[in-house]
C-alpha cells in the first residue's frame, strides 16, 4: 500500500477531510463524523487558516495519525455483547449478566427473576466503580497492588485449569479403603456436646488460669470472671471426631465429663467442658460421596504440586535478599497462620487440659 504524498495538495479543512477519508479507505478504517475530525484538528493546533502554511508531508502524516487515533477512540470503550443498561455512559452487557448468572449457578427456572436482581447489582457495582475512579482510587498504590494480585491469581488458576487434566474418579475399592482406614471419622465417630465461655486471650493471665484450675465447673469460672469484671460470653457447640483435628479429638475422647480445658484461638480463648459424649457412626453408603470428593480434591492438590515442582525445576530462581526474615516477618506469619487454618481448621488451636 502506498499513499502518494506528492499528488496531495491540502490547503483547507475540506481538502484535509477528503484526504482523511482517502487514508481511511486505504487503511480499511471506519469513517468518523466530520465534527469529531474538526475537534481532532484543533487538538493538533491546526486551525483552518493555518493549513495552507503547513508543509505537505506534515499534513499527510497528521491526516494518517488522525485516522488511526479516531478509529481507536471510537471503539476502545465498547464492551462485547448487547447492552442492557448504561451507567453514566458505561455499558452493562448481556455477556456480563450471563457471566454473573453462571458464577451464581442459577438454575434455568430461576434465571428470569435472578437476572433482574443481578442486573441491579451490576448497576450498583458500576456506580461504585465510577465513583472510585472519579476519586482516583484506582491509582492508589494499595489498590493497584491488590488488582495485580487478583490478576495474578486468576491467570495462574487459568493455567492450572488448562494444563491439569481432570483426575480419575476414585474406585469403589479406594473409597472403602479410606472408610475402613479412618474409623474415627466414620464407623467409630463420636459427637461431643460442649459448653463454653468465650473471652479475650489477653484476660487469661496466670492469676486467672490459677482460678480456673481450682474451679469445678463453668459456673465457678463465670463467678471468677464476674469478680474480676472480665467480659465473656456463654455458648454451646456440638463437634464430632470428624470435625476436629486428630490431636484435639484424641484428647477429648479421654477426658471425663465436666473436665475443664482451654482452647486458644489467637486473640480469643474458650474455656470449655464436655457435657455429653454420644456415639454417632456414619455408614459407608452415607460417607461414600464425601470420601469420593475428598479423594478427588486430594488428587487435584497433588497434581498441582507436581506441576509447580516441574515449573520450579525448569525455571531460574534467584533469591535477591539472603536475609528475608525481617523484611517479610509479618507477611510470612500471616501467610503461615492462614495456611495452617486452611489446612487444619481447628487444628491451629492450642489445647490445654486443666484438671
Amino acid at each position: 500500500m502506498q499513499i502518494y504524498i506528492d499528488r496531495v495538495n491540502i490547503c483547507n479543512v475540506v481538502q484535509f477531510i477528503a484526504f482523511y477519508k482517502y487514508c481511511c479507505s486505504l487503511l480499511q478504517l471506519p469513517f468518523i463524523h466530520e465534527g469529531i475530525i474538526l475537534n481532532q484538528i484543533k487538538q493538533y493546533g491546526l486551525e483552518s487558516r493555518t493549513l495552507n502554511r503547513v508543509p505537505r508531508h506534515t499534513m499527510c502524516a497528521v491526516a494518517v495519525l488522525v485516522a488511526f487515533s479516531l478509529a481507536a477512540c471510537g471503539g476502545k470503550d465498547k464492551k462485547p455483547g448487547q447492552s442492557l443498561a448504561s451507567v453514566d455512559g458505561e455499558e452493562i452487557t448481556v455477556l456480563q449478566l450471563n457471566e454473573e448468572l453462571q458464577r451464581a449457578n442459577v438454575q434455568a427456572a430461576q434465571q428470569a427473576a435472578a437476572s433482574k436482581q443481578i442486573l441491579e447489582s451490576l448497576i450498583d457495582r458500576q456506580l461504585l466503580l465510577n465513583a472510585a475512579v472519579k476519586e482516583k482510587l484506582d491509582r492508589d498504590p494499595k489498590v493497584v497492588q491488590e488488582v495485580e494480585r487478583a490478576k495474578a491469581l486468576v491467570v495462574a488458576q487459568a493455567y492450572m485449569q488448562k494444563h491439569l487434566t481432570a483426575p480419575t474418579k476414585p474406585t469403589r475399592e479406594e473409597v472403602e479403603k479410606y472408610y475402613h482406614d479412618n474409623p474415627v471419622f466414620f464407623s467409630q465417630r463420636k459427637l461431643f456436646d460442649l459448653r463454653q465461655l468465650l473471652l479475650a486471650t489477653r484476660d487469661l493471665d496466670d492469676a486467672m488460669r490459677a482460678e480456673i484450675d481450682k474451679a469445678r465447673s463453668l459456673d465457678d469460672v463465670g463467678v471468677q470472671l464476674d469478680a474480676r469484671q472480665i467480659k465473656y460470653a456463654r455458648g454451646q457447640a456440638a463437634r464430632s471426631t470428624a470435625d476436629l483435628p486428630p490431636e484435639l479429638s484424641a484428647k477429648l475422647q479421654v477426658m471425663a465429663k465436666g473436665q475443664l480445658f482451654i482452647v486458644r484461638e489467637g486473640e480469643r480463648s474458650l474455656v470449655m467442658t464436655i457435657a455429653e459424649v454420644k456415639d454417632n457412626p456414619i455408614s459407608l453408603e452415607v460417607a461414600a460421596p464425601q470420601i469420593e470428593q475428598f479423594l478427588l480434591n486430594l488428587r487435584n492438590k497433588e497434581a498441582a504440586s507436581a506441576e509447580i515442582k516441574r515449573l520450579r525445576a525448569a525455571a531460574k530462581i534467584e533469591m535477591l535478599q539472603k536475609d528475608t526474615t525481617q523484611a517479610a516477618a509479618a507477611p510470612a506469619a500471616s501467610a503461615a497462620s492462614a495456611a495452617s487454618t486452611a489446612e487444619n481448621g481447628a487444628g491451629a488451636r492450642a489445647v490445654e487440659g486443666l484438671k
